[in-house]
C-alpha cells in the first residue's frame, strides 16, 4: 500500500537500478566524495540534480560506508558524465537503505543534461556523538545511579545509542531511539567500585547495500569516581601496669583509628560517648591510620571510643560507617604501700617478734638452769659451817 501512495505522489518509482543496487563516486578527492553514478543495464549513468539536497546525499553517504552528507552538490561540481543520465528528479524520504529505493519523477520538466550531474561530499566517518553528565555530580557512593545524555547531529537513520566504559569492548548500556531521535539517556543504575572509571557513548545508524548497522565514532569521555568507605578499626596503648581496657589516672595513653583504603582530603572523627554527654575530635588522614594523643589521662576521658572515616571529593561528603565501641576507664593510681605489701611487712614482724621471743625465752631458760636455787645456797652454807666448826673443834 505504501509503495502504491509513494507513486501517486510522486509519478513513478525508478526500477532500473533496483536490481544492481550500485552506486559509486567518481573523480572526487577521495572515495567518499565525487560524482554520482548508478549501474543500469551493466552501464554507469549519472544522477539528474534536479530535488537533490541533503537527504539524498545523506543515503549514498550511508549506502557507501562514507558517513553522512556534508554537502549535495550540483552542476557537476566534480565534472560532467558521459553516457546515460538514469536517474532523473530523485526523491528520497532518507530513511532509505539504498538511492535505488528512492522514488523519481519520470513525467513532468525533468530535463537534465551532464552539466547537471548530482555529487556529494561525505563525512566519511559517522559524526562524533556528544556525551553529558545528567547528574550534578562525578562523584557516587555504591548503589546510586548515574545519568548521562548521548546526543548526535542527525536526525534519522538512527539505531540505538551505546555506553562504553574505557577498556571494556560491550556496552554497559543500550538505548533504542527513534528514527528521528538524536539525544538519549543513558544510566547506569546500582553502581559498585569497579564501576568507577572513563565514560564514553557511540550510536548505531541502519545504512550501506544491503543494509546494515554503522557505528559512530566515541564521544568525547566523562570520568566518574565511586567512593566506597569501609568501617575503620581503632586499637589503643597505655603503660603496661594498667589492667586490660583501663588507663591508670595521670599517665599517657592514645587511641589510633585505620582505614584500609584512604582518599584524598580525607580526615579521621573520634568520638567518646561519656556519662555527662560525646566529645569529638578530628585530624586530618594524611596517612591510612592516625593516632590521637591524650599525654595525661583524667577521668573525662573515661567512655567508649568510636573511629569513622570522613572524605569530601565532588563537592561531596562521604562519612563511613563508624567502628566497634572502645571503652577505656580511668582507674586511680595504686597508694605507696598497697595492701599485698602491707599484709607482706606485717608477716615479716610477726615473724622476726616470735623468733625474738624464742630467743629470749629459750636464753631464761638456760640461765635459769645455771643458776643456784636459795635453798641450795643455804644448804651449801651450812654444811661448809659444819665443816669448819668440826674442824676447829679437832684442833
Amino acid at each position: 500500500m505504501l509503495r502504491i501512495l509513494q507513486i501517486l505522489l510522486t509519478g513513478a518509482l525508478w526500477d532500473g537500478v533496483a536490481a544492481s543496487g550500485a552506486v559509486r563516486l567518481v573523480d572526487g578527492d577521495n572515495k567518499c566524495s565525487g560524482r554520482v553514478e548508478v549501474l543500469r543495464h551493466d552501464q554507469w549513468g549519472t544522477v539528474c540534480d534536479h530535488a537533490w539536497d541533503l537527504r539524498e546525499a545523506d543515503v549514498v553517504c550511508l549506502e557507501l560506508g562514507c558517513g553522512l552528507a556534508e554537502s549535495a552538490l550540483h552542476g557537476a561540481a566534480f565534472g560532467a558524465g558521459t553516457g546515460e543520465i538514469w536517474l532523473r528528479h530523485v526523491q528520497c524520504s532518507g530513511h532509505e537503505s539504498s538511492l535505488t529505493r528512492c522514488a523519481v519523477v519520470l513525467h513532468g520538466n525533468s530535463y537534465c543534461t551532464h552539466e547537471d550531474d548530482a555529487g556529494v561530499k561525505c563525512s566519511g566517518t559517522l559524526l562524533t556523538p556528544t556525551l553529558t553528565l545528567l547528574s550534578p555530580h562525578t562523584v557516587f557512593s555504591p548503589g546510586e545511579a548515574v545519568r548521562f545524555s548521548c546526543s548526535a547531529l542527525l536526525g534519522h537513520h538512527l539505531s540505538d545509542f551505546h555506553l562504553y566504559k574505557h577498556g571494556v569492548s560491550t556496552p554497559l548500556v543500550t538505548q533504542r531511539a527513534d528514527q528521528t531521535q538524536t539525544r538519549v539517556e543513558l544510566t547506569l543504575s546500582d553502581i559498585e567500585t569497579f564501576h568507577q572509571g572513563s565514560y564514553s557513548c557511540r550510536y548505531r545508524i541502519k545504512g550501506g547495500f544491503p543494509s546494515q548497522l554503522l557505528s559512530s565514532p566515541p564521544s568525547n569521555s566523562i570520568n566518574i569516581t565511586v567512593v566506597e568507605l569501609l568501617t575503620p578499626q581503632h586499637w589503643y596503648n597505655t603503660s603496661t601496669e594498667a589492667p586490660a581496657g583501663s588507663v591508670i589516672k595521670g599517665h599517657s595513653f592514645n587511641i589510633t583509628c585505620s582505614t584500609p583504603q584512604q582518599y584524598p582530603g580525607g580526615s579521621f572523627q573520634l568520638r567518646l560517648i561519656r556519662s555527662n554527654g560525646t566529645v569529638r575530635q578530628s585530624l586530618p588522614a594524611l596517612t591510612p591510620s592516625v593516632t590521637f594523643t591524650f599525654p595525661s589521662a583524667q577521668s573525662s576521658n573515661e567512655g567508649y571510643y568510636y573511629c569513622l572515616y570522613r572524605v569530601q571529593l565532588g563537592g561531596r561528603t562521604f562519612v563511613s560507617r563508624e567502628s566497634q565501641p572502645l571503652p577505656i576507664a580511668i582507674r586511680d593510681p595504686d597508694p605507696v604501700l598497697s595492701p599485698m605489701v602491707i599484709s607482706w611487712l606485717v608477716s615479716g614482724l610477726t615473724f622476726v617478734v616470735a623468733v625474738i621471743i624464742i630467743i629470749v625465752v629459750a636464753k631464761v631458760l638456760c640461765n635459769k638452769e645455771k643458776k643456784p636455787s636459795e635453798l641450795e645456797r643455804e644448804t651449801r652454807t651450812c654444811v661448809d659451817n659444819t665443816y669448819v666448826a668440826l674442824s676447829i673443834n679437832k684442833l
